[in-house]
């Protein structure tokens, strides 16, 4: 497929901007990628979609996600992160099925294509919720997923007794990490290569030192990255401190730093920590939403990306977020800095594309393949539809995809060189079946939960 006149931000090595462009397409791959005339000339026997008034963009790369709690939108909102994860979000996943989690699976598959994202990284799925049905909704949706199993071996948060997990979601050290090798060994690759399987730790606090050590020594061995939360809030701060450690060094003490380890949040690091993480290779996701709707704070992203440091962006969970939709979290990511550092100029819109698609495709070791648009690489790319007022005028398109543009301004979203998104619809799930599940099930989870009078408006409903 010959896909024209369409104004094409490649995010290449020299982050060309081509007006009038058009992607030719065969098998998975990009095949060529220049200007429409040009390619017309060129293969005039290609069938062809024409793209006028789209910007197209490479396929967004979420790296920090938690697919099972889509089913959990709207269960936390108003919380802190202790309160949120022990009053709500444990005891609602703690009574997950697996039905639950495939279904919630599903529903946040379908939420990110039809946001332009082609790639995201899990974070820790839970052997409740049946890694089985996280991958079958990843394989069937067409969608890559870098999938991360649960690594634990403690059942408390920060070794705090009075921060202790749901009883539903405490696996052992052989029931996770003996969980993530079969899962591993079972799916990485699987899905014409579209599914990794990553370790996805608890963390610092919620497992030992020495599984730590087993989990990064068995990494390197097998050639399995590493997700885990870190710095996110104050009280991990102090976990690391109650031990003589900062952020990085006790990471680095049990073999975590490194470029097969992506860290998430981040937020509380001082500035040892901050060129630390930045010799060491190690990856980081920033989480703008997320950190501020918890009260966690302001990740230090200037000073991370001024140190060298590879940046990515995530949106996390629904329930601390409310949308799985990178686009809005490109805009927060954009200007937060500029209230926290009183400079405009301090994060730019280019910087926050670069952190969605090729620095995504770096922390997740797939720059070689996806992140930008050229030739070689796979066709993962999406079209955002300006013929609208909302979208109009522009005149950088880059500040009209990171400043204007949302999720339901993507009209067409190509995987592997797959079309699985076209008119706003995606086509490899049935859109209706998923959100009808959806709400069902959320209903079932938060009844069995025991939350159902705790889950609702603070105003009075009649």
């Amino acid at each position: 497929m010959l896909y024209t006149h369409a104004t094409i931000i490649t995010v290449s090595s020299s982050r060309e901007i081509l007006l009038d462009g058009a992607i030719l397409v065969q098998g998975s791959s990009i095949v060529a990628i220049e200007k429409t005339g040009m390619l017309l000339a060129q293969y005039p026997n290609e069938p062809t979609t024409d793209l006028t008034d789209r910007i197209v963009i490479p396929g967004l790369v979420n790296a920090h996600m938690h697919c099972a709690q889509t089913l959990l939108r709207g269960t936390g909102d108003d919380l802190e992160l202790v309160h949120w994860l022990c009053e709500r979000i444990w005891p609602l996943q703690g009574n997950f099925t697996p039905e639950d989690g495939e279904a919630a699976a599903r529903g946040c598959v379908v939420e990110m294509l039809r946001g332009g994202t082609t790639c995201f990284l899990e974070s820790m799925f839970a052997d409740r919720y049946g890694f089985d049905g996280l991958c079958r909704a990843v394989e069937q949706s067409g969608i890559r997923g870098c999938l991360g199993k649960i690594v634990m071996d403690m059942p408390t948060y920060a070794q705090d007794p009075k921060w202790a997990m749901h009883p539903g979601l405490v696996e052992t050290r052989d029931a996770s990490l003996g969980g993530a090798i079969d899962m591993w060994e079972k799916w990485d690759g699987k899905a014409d290569g579209r599914i990794r399987v990553w370790f996805g730790a608890r963390t610092p606090g919620g497992v030992s030192d020495e599984l730590y050590k087993e989990m990064t020594a068995l990494s390197r061995t097998k050639g399995i990255p590493i997700t885990m939360h870190c710095a996110e809030v104050l009280a991990d701060r102090d976990f690391f401190a109650s031990r003589g450690d900062t952020p990085s060094s006790y990471c680095d003490s049990v073999g975590l730093l490194g470029p097969r380890t992506v860290l998430v949040h981040m937020v509380h690091l001082d500035d040892d920590d901050i060129a630390a993480v930045a010799a060491s290779g190690t990856h980081v996701v920033h989480c703008p939403t997320s950190n501020a709707k918890l009260a966690s704070g302001i990740c230090r992203l200037p000073e991370l990306l001024r140190s060298g440091a590879n940046v990515a962006l995530g949106t996390d969970g629904a329930p601390c977020n409310n949308t799985n939709d990178l686009l809005q979290e490109l805009k927060l990511a954009g200007i937060i800095h500029k209230a926290r550092t009183l400079d405009p100029t301090v994060i730019s819109a280019e910087t926050v594309l670069e952190m969605a698609t090729i620095n995504g495709a770096r922390a997740l070791g797939l720059d070689d393949r996806i992140g930008s648009l050229e030739v070689g690489k796979k066709a993962d790319f999406v079209a955002i539809d300006t013929r609208k007022v909302s979208m109009q005028p522009w005149f950088n398109p880059v500040s009209a995809v990171v400043y204007v543009a949302t999720g339901k301004d993507v009209e067409l979203v190509v995987v592997d060189g797959k079309e699985v998104v076209r008119g706003g619809k995606v086509l490899t799930m049935d859109e209706e079946a998923v959100w009808r599940e959806l709400r069902v099930r959320a209903a079932e989870v938060v009844q069995r939960a025991g939350l159902k009078d705790k889950i609702k408006s603070r105003w009075h409903v009649r």
